[in-house]
């Protein structure tokens, strides 16, 4: 099997270490995700099982659950994603307003179906959302839940994005939708600002409130995920000059990262016409 870091995301430092895996023959690729190495390996597997029996739009589909010399993985369909760092990285900084309120609100309705089922993605950051053409997916599934065992503090884990972790996730309280959307108050801050925790000011005015009632300390003042996705898809500006609307996909994505994404397309042929070379 090949391996290809997915966007430089082989770190150690973030909830999932993902690749771009190829079987040797070329004929068969899939993004393969393992732990971090410091993640106890029997909770990180539970959580990728539970993503699997969940399915829900919008978030990574796994399609294949294993475990390999006491390690567990799992490998979910190929498509061209970037993570949302990589995303802001090709686009040479924050996001334009019209992106970021349709990435809000697709976010906001697949994070509001889990909790329709009653489930906490637990997990949400920059690092697990992943964009492509066809839209977002989020991945990470439960990595407050790996992170440890209700109780136990998770402030001090080092692959748990901090300022994503809702204060009561923090503590050691149990994982709930609220949680969720403290961080998708986090993420949309980083898609439209560069940071997860913005200056003072440094939020759109158009955005300011919902963010700010996202990222309220008191869980019971944070708006539920479905009715956010109401809001920013009502707002939804025209997309400014630049940007490349794929009629197929529910977001106006800027030129530069539809570019990014077939440079990484581009790449992956590349490497299977190398394989096909050697057969």
């Amino acid at each position: 099997m090949v391996l290809t870091a997915l966007d430089g995301e082989a770190a150690d430092s973030i909830a999932e270490r993902r690749f771009i895996a190829r079987g040797k023959d070329g004929d068969r690729t899939v993004v393969l995700a393992l732990p971090p190495s410091s993640a106890d390996p029997a909770r990180w597997a539970a959580e990728a099982m539970s993503a699997r029996k969940l399915a829900l739009p919008g978030f990574v589909r796994i399609t294949g659950l294993g475990t390999s010399s006491g390690l567990p993985w799992y490998t979910a369909e190929y498509r061209p994603l970037l993570a949302l760092p990589a995303v802001l990285g090709a686009h040479g900084g924050p996001l334009p307003e019209p992106t970021v309120r349709a990435l809000g609100a697709s976010l906001a309705s697949s994070l509001a179906l889990a909790h329709a089922h009653g489930v906490a993605h637990a997990g949400l950051s920059p690092e697990a959302v992943l964009v492509g053409t066809e839209g977002p997916r989020i991945g990470c599934f439960g990595a407050a839940r790996v992170a440890g065992p209700d109780g136990c503090a998770r402030s001090a884990v080092s692959w748990l994005h901090p300022s994503c972790l809702a204060p009561e996730q923090a503590s050691g309280g149990k994982p709930r939708p609220a949680g969720d959307v403290y961080a998708l108050g986090a993420v949309l801050s980083y898609a439209i600002t560069g940071h997860t925790v913005p200056e003072t000011g440094e939020l759109p005015a158009s955005l300011r409130s919902l963010v700010s009632r996202c990222l309220a300390r008191d869980a019971a003042q944070r708006p539920p995920a479905s009715a956010l996705a109401e809001e920013l898809a009502d707002a939804r500006a025209e997309a400014p000059r630049g940007t490349v609307l794929d009629v197929s996909a529910p977001l106006p994505l800027p030129g530069t990262v539809i570019a990014a994404l077939v440079r990484q397309s581009a790449a992956l042929l590349a490497a299977e016409v190398r394989i096909d070379s050697q057969r």
